[in-house]
């Protein structure tokens, strides 16, 4: 206490100034999160993860997840297999599947051996491919009904090492384009031309598809011809024109009477036979038989339950949405993969 005249005052300590934690530092703020686990998987098991995806899934989603799986899709053997697989619904698809198909074939360089494609292909798409893919070793088309005979045994000839040819509903296809693609493709080991199996007195029965087969095809080890049309004559033509056969499989081909000799014979010289009545419950169509008992010419009550109507490069964006389409403008079978 000081007295000064007749005021006192008192000295104070001056207050403490509250400390300031010191400011976090920027680059701490900003420092990245860690890489997600996945990236930092070896390159080649990356690669075998994506493989298992189908070409849609790879070229829509998987490769804009990151750049390391950016790269990979990019790598040309990521490309030796396109699977289009595909549930049929092209109309509400919000890319277009032909413009990814051929960016697919692009990216593969030449080194394409095996490819599935499902209700879009076209004649065009298929010189295409036909054009950039000389060493193609498998060739599987499904309800591609833009797809004729004549384009498909013209594209054919450049693939000189196809060994398997799988079609289904490839209703513009004939006997006689078979004959050519047996010509043309000599080493052809595996062979399907699977349409709908029926029961319908009024349509005729042929052997037509069936010799052409033996005629044309003497080195095929599996063959499958479900819902042919095909008798018994056209049966024994083929296990005369095929001797190296292994596995048949002529389910819903009604026409033929596997009753006495044939039957013995073909159970005797076929591994792995499946009959016309055997079960189809593994079949990956819908195989629902057409069995109509009566026919007016104009209506046909039948077993088909499920039957559907529908109508370059990183942007598969389909131009046309589904208000284009009508709903009478294609038919197609619905068929199970899941």
């Amino acid at each position: 206490m000081i007295a000064v005249g007749r005021k006192k005052f008192q000295l104070r300590r001056p207050k403490s100034k509250k400390k300031i934690p010191a400011a976090v530092s920027s680059s701490a703020a900003t420092e990245p999160p860690p890489p997600p686990p996945w990236i930092e998987l070896p390159r080649d098991v990356t690669a075998n993860i994506l493989h298992r995806l189908g070409a849609i899934e790879i070229l829509e989603s998987a490769q804009k997840v990151c750049t390391t799986w950016r790269r990979v899709c990019q790598d040309p053997t990521m490309w030796r297999v396109i699977d289009m697989k595909n549930l049929g619904d092209l109309h509400d698809m919000p890319y277009d599947l032909s413009i990814m198909c051929r960016h697919a074939v692009d990216r593969c360089q030449g080194q394409l051996i095996d490819i599935n494609i499902e209700y879009f292909g076209t004649d065009e798409l298929l010189r295409y491919i036909s054009e950039r893919s000389n060493n193609l070793r498998r060739l599987r088309l499904a309800c591609c009904y833009s797809i004729s005979g004549k384009a498909l045994r013209e594209a054919v000839k450049n693939f000189p090492q196809l060994e398997e040819l799988h079609l289904f509903f490839m209703s513009e296809v004939s006997a006689g384009d078979i004959e050519s693609i047996g010509t043309s493709c000599p080493m052809l080991k595996s062979f399907t031309f699977n349409d709908r199996g029926y029961k319908f007195p009024l349509i005729g029965c042929d052997n037509e598809y069936a010799m052409a087969v033996a005629k044309n095809m003497p080195n095929l080890r599996h063959l499958r011809l479900f819902g042919n049309k095909l008798m018994n004559e056209g049966l024994e033509a083929i296990l005369n024109g095929c001797p190296h056969l292994e596995s048949l499989d002529i389910r819903q081909c009604f026409s033929v009477n596997l009753v006495g000799d044939l039957g013995k014979r073909c159970s005797e010289q076929i591994k792995n036979l499946r009959r016309p009545c055997d079960s189809t419950d593994d079949y990956e169509w819908d195989a629902e038989v057409y069995d109509c008992e009566s026919f007016d010419g104009n209506y046909c009550s039948s077993g088909y339950s499920d039957i559907y109507s529908i109508g370059d490069y990183d942007d598969y964006t389909n131009p046309f949405g589904s208000e284009y389409f009508s709903d009478n403008e294609v038919w197609f079978f619905d068929h199970d993969y899941f």
